[in-house]
């Protein structure tokens, strides 16, 4: 005889409902907090990738892992203009930025506990080779003056920061004039100023890094090239979405193991639930799986019908786990970047393919919490299970 049908495996389900929202409940508690660690890693590593330009080029100094950690002097700047294969803007202009960047400490909303926040400094320039950045609210900052414009998520997320206020750092006061939007980049959490004055109020002689767009995307190689072959450098190229991935790379990790730990010790519990659910359901139809078994089903139709129960209770607590992590979509927060260890704000994203990891998790839980119980059910005795009745 055929297997079972699935009206049999679902009426079985919604026969024992109760316990098996319950069980469904756990496993979904697992998949929403797998769902939600891959979710943030995949947040981390698009809000960076998103703050760089395919065509943008950032310079820095050779080692250097962070622009925090670079130093590019003035004279080797000017060499950078000058090389081959850089963009110029419709007024003839070289599209190259000179920008410091530095860390500060500002107290955060709610708690007032200090936080490192990126100063960047930069031109007119700069916000020509980051299209993304727009002002939305008040104006952009003026050159050679102690103007800032704050990020979204900074003025969100610090006290003082708002438009129209004064910070006090690097021994001067800094008048907020303008909110910028970032298209939800690592921009949204930095503050910027003019460069020049950035460098004096810091007392730095030397700038973070260069930033220049590429005149042809695939000239890239040529820019590096000339960077290496000048002995009167010691810097190095990276295509910018490139650069702000490693930037990613350490923290997405770390979080995406740390929480695939911590799902997989949970979803023991969740599987040992799922057992004692199937063996339950084995020890109180056991006169049903002799009538099953006299009625011609073999013992394969046994197990496949208890085995595809549990996979139903898998699927559904997949879908419960999968719905409530896609609610955490329109959940802004912010964690210190282990690379900058400046804070960074970003969103929890959900793929197509972690939606499909974290199927699979469910159904994989299913499987291991339900083939011993379909098992057991398989094996039972015809005889044994009629006298059980």
């Amino acid at each position: 005889m055929k297997g079972l049908p699935l009206a049999y495996i679902v009426r079985n389900l919604w026969v024992r409902r109760v316990t098996t929202v319950l069980t469904a409940l756990g496993m979904a508690l697992v998949v929403y907090v797998f769902a939600t660690v891959l979710m943030m890693s995949e947040g981390i590593r698009a809000t960076l990738v998103a703050t760089g330009q395919a065509d943008n080029v950032i310079v820095l100094r050779k080692g250097a892992g962070a622009e925090i950690n670079s130093a590019v002097a003035r004279d080797q700047a000017g060499i950078i203009e000058t090389l081959p294969g850089i963009a110029s803007d419709t007024l003839g202009r070289t599209m190259v930025s000179r920008e410091p960047v530095v860390l500060i400490n500002l107290p955060k909303r709610g708690n007032g506990k200090p936080s490192n926040v990126t100063v960047r400094g930069t031109s007119e320039m700069g916000g020509e080779l980051r299209p993304q950045v727009r002002i939305s609210e008040g104006r952009m900052f003026r050159p050679g003056t102690s103007e800032i414009v704050a990020g979204s998520a900074v003025a969100a997320g610090f006290q003082g920061v708002g438009l129209g206020q004064t910070l006090r750092f690097a021994g001067r006061d800094w008048l907020v004039v303008g909110i910028v939007d970032a298209g939800r980049s690592g921009f949204d959490s930095e503050l910027w100023g003019d460069g020049e004055q950035m460098l004096q109020a810091f007392r730095r002689n030397a700038f973070s890094t260069v930033v220049l767009r590429l005149a042809d995307v695939d000239g890239f190689e040529h820019i590096r090239k000339a960077l290496e072959d000048d002995p009167r450098l010691s810097l190095e190229a990276k295509p910018e979405r490139v650069f702000y991935a490693e930037q990613s790379e350490a923290l997405a990790t770390f979080i995406r193991l740390l929480g695939t730990a911590l799902a997989a010790i949970f979803s023991i519990g969740a599987m040992v639930g799922a057992m004692i659910t199937m063996f339950a359901a084995v020890a109180a139809r056991t006169a049903e799986i002799g009538t099953l078994r006299a009625l011609g089903f073999r013992r394969r139709a046994v197990l496949l019908a208890f085995l595809g129960e549990s996979l139903l209770l898998a699927t559904l607590g997949g879908v419960l786990g999968l719905a409530g992590a896609s609610a955490m979509q329109a959940v802004d927060i912010s964690t210190t970047n282990f690379q900058t260890f400046a804070e960074l704000a970003f969103r929890f994203v959900l793929t197509p393919s972690i939606a499909l990891q974290s199927m699979a998790f469910a159904l994989a839980m299913g499987v291991v919490g339900g083939f011993v119980p379909a098992w057991r059910a398989a094996r039972l005795e015809i005889a044994d299970c009629l006298r059980a009745a």
